[in-house]
């Protein structure tokens, strides 16, 4: 499946992207087919070939949720955002909402268990 996608490149500590039609499980810095345009962070300057998206958006490349994103914004494409968030910070809150909700049950639970500690001292 194709995806379009960003490509770091730049120096360290200063990067900058490229936005690339690729293979999609291709290696980041792997082969692309074609380079659509460019994306400085720092800058915020953005060039995109916007022919060549839509072609390929045509053929069924999917976009990663950060150029889609940066499309919306820049009014390339029409459509809703999505949310981007770093796997393992989801992963994280999710856990954190879990444990403030407590089970029905668990509190008599722990109050036996105090009754059974007490005991044995």
């Amino acid at each position: 499946m194709l995806s379009i996608r960003f490509q770091r490149v730049g120096r360290r500590n200063n990067a900058s992207y490229r936005i690339v039609v690729a293979e999609k499980r291709q290696k980041t810095k792997g082969k692309c087919l074609e380079v659509l345009g460019y994306y400085n962070p720092y800058t915020k300057k953005a060039s995109f070939k916007v022919e060549r998206i839509n072609y390929w958006l045509s053929k069924g490349a999917k976009l990663s949720g950060s150029v889609n994103n940066l499309l919306i914004n820049n009014k390339i494409i029409k459509g809703k955002k999505q949310n981007v968030l770093n796997q393992r910070f989801v992963q994280k809150k999710a856990a954190e909402e879990f444990s403030a909700e407590k089970p029905q049950g668990v509190e008599g639970n722990n109050e036996k268990t105090e009754e059974k500690i007490a005991e044995k001292k």
